[in-house]
């Protein structure tokens, strides 16, 4: 996947020479696709099929922050990270991202300028596809009608999105969002079409589960919205392969008064050792086994850790 990062990088590309495979012209849909949902997932679909019918590029263009941080002053809670996204992006099969950050200048961008300077200059879009809610631009006024009117001019096709629906509701962010918090892992799994999870890199530790017998791999915790803090047996995918876990989801309390320390995330590796510092891991959350506690001693501590390992094997089949 080709990853363009901004408008000047986009203004700076010469389509007409794409890398070897790849087509110069674009089939298009832009949105934030937080969490990269089942809805978003069904659009992305809709998105290769549209590509294939039109010979062009798969693109999608989404942005490093969220625009109603800008629009509002409000920024949800992202369900995923950056990184994490553009992954499952091109898992998905998109082959071109456009990468913007949501400022000023986007957002003053009218729906013309949009059209003619990003998806007909810049990407060659041969096609649009929409959400089915689209109203994008100043005043909101990119919508798939004026898209249309656009398209008829710059010569790209059009097309909207259907909402997916899950027990009368379209699947939402929101509702994601609200059930990962709650600690409703079967719900917000069902609405993202995988388990919820993280994605990060494996920074140094302290050593503290090397020394008590279980070691582990400390990852940076995204900013993102996580389930409430606590012990889970986990899935791991490393380097392209699955393994399983334990994973500690709190501010170790045994070590420290737990106030005013920032959450962090401990993963433990069944039957295995691996060197895993400095590379990236994708955790995803299967089952909470406890609530996070604060031990008298270490050597209590580590008999519920042994316990902890036990309750995960029942919980994988491990």
């Amino acid at each position: 996947m080709r990853i363009i990062e901004g408008l000047q990088a986009l203004q700076d590309l010469d389509q007409s020479r794409q890398p070897d495979g790849y087509a110069a012209s674009s089939v298009v849909s832009v949105g934030v696709f937080d969490g990269m949902h089942i809805g978003h997932q069904r659009l992305v679909h809709d998105l290769l099929e549209f590509a294939t019918e039109l010979g062009a590029e798969p693109t999608v263009i989404t942005f490093r922050n969220h625009p109603d941080g800008v629009i509002s002053g409000r920024t949800p809670e992202p369900l995923i990270s950056v990184p994490h996204r553009l992954r499952l992006l091109r898992r998905a099969g998109v082959r071109r991202v456009l990468l913007l950050t949501f400022d000023d200048s986007v957002q003053t961008m009218t729906t013309e300028q949009f059209a003619r300077q990003v998806l007909s200059d810049g990407l060659h879009t041969k096609g649009l596809l929409l959400g089915f809610d689209s109203a994008m631009g100043r005043d909101r006024e990119g919508t798939p009608e004026r898209f249309s009117e656009l398209g008829r001019e710059l010569d790209f096709v059009v097309k909207v999105g259907h909402p997916l629906v899950v027990d009368n509701h379209p699947v939402s962010s929101t509702a994601i969002r609200q059930a990962i918090t709650a600690g409703e892992l079967d719900v917000a799994g069902r609405l993202l079409g995988r388990r919820p999870g993280a994605f990060g890199t494996v920074v140094h530790g302290d050593g503290r589960g090397k020394k008590l017998g279980f070691p582990t791999a400390n990852l940076l915790v995204p900013d993102q919205a996580l389930p409430p803090q606590g012990v889970y047996a986990v899935e791991i995918i490393w380097e392209g392969e699955q393994h399983l876990g334990v994973a500690n989801l709190g501010t170790r309390p045994t070590f420290g008064d737990g106030r005013d320390t920032p959450p962090t995330l401990e993963v433990h590796f069944l039957d295995e050792d691996l060197d895993l510092y400095g590379t990236t891991v994708e955790i995803a959350f299967v089952e909470r086994i406890r609530a996070e506690h604060k031990f008298s001693d270490e050597a209590k501590l580590r008999a519920q850790i042994a316990q902890d390992i036990l309750a995960a094997r029942r919980v994988l089949g491990s």
